[in-house]
Formats: structure tokens, C-alpha cells, sequence
């Protein structure tokens, strides 16, 4: 039996295939392509939604309005002296109801889903 010596004759058969196959791969390695860059995520992207600050001096008081889409929804107020306090449209009928920071009340969150 001449186990051990076609053993012998193998080895350096497989050394040799080992050794040469990492060449034999980068010879057909595919180019490498970058990535392209991750699309936005999908919806609407209004500029319109984007609330206009119009920024006034009345007497003392600084005023400041926002409007979405030409419509006015809040005013901040800042007196000279005292806290700033905000004049909001929750119904969108034109009647601004006062809101301070010293007393906040719980307001549920109100979006407009759809307008006709």
C-alpha cells in the first residue's frame, strides 16, 4: 500500500493550487461602481407649508406673524417688559385666542387633513 506517498506526491499539487488561486481571482474581480445616493424619502413637498414670519413694530411690542398659504394662524407678541404671549387661530374663523407661557393649557394637536 503506498498510502503515504501519494500523499506525499498531492501536496505539493494542492499547495500549489492554493497559491495560485487568489491571482486566478483578481485577474476576473468586477470594477467596482459607487453607490448611487439615497433617493428623498416619498411624499409631498409643499413650500407652501412652510410658515411666512412677518416680523412688526407696533407701538412698543414686537409683533410677529405667521401665515401658511397667506393665512394668518398666530401672532407672538413680546411686550418691552414681560413675558411674550401668543394669539392663536384654533378654529381658523378669524377669532385668536390669547395663549401664555406662564399658564398653558392642554391643547390637542390640530392639523388640517384635507381643504376643498
Amino acid at each position: 500500500m503506498n498510502y503515504p506517498d501519494s500523499r506525499m506526491r498531492a501536496l505539493p499539487l494542492l499547495l500549489a493550487l492554493v497559491l495560485a488561486a487568489p491571482a486566478t481571482f483578481a485577474a476576473d474581480a468586477p470594477k467596482l461602481v459607487p453607490v448611487p445616493d439615497i433617493p428623498p424619502p416619498p411624499g409631498i413637498v409643499d413650500p407652501g407649508l412652510e410658515p411666512q414670519v412677518t416680523i412688526t413694530q407696533k407701538g412698543e411690542d414686537k409683533v410677529e406673524e405667521y401665515r401658511v398659504r397667506g393665512r394668518l394662524y398666530m401672532l407672538k407678541v413680546t411686550p418691552p417688559h414681560g413675558r411674550p404671549y401668543y394669539l392663536i387661530d384654533e378654529r381658523g374663523d378669524g377669532v385668536f385666542n390669547r395663549h401664555d407661557l406662564l399658564n398653558p393649557t392642554f391643547q390637542v394637536p390640530m392639523w388640517v387633513i384635507m381643504e376643498f
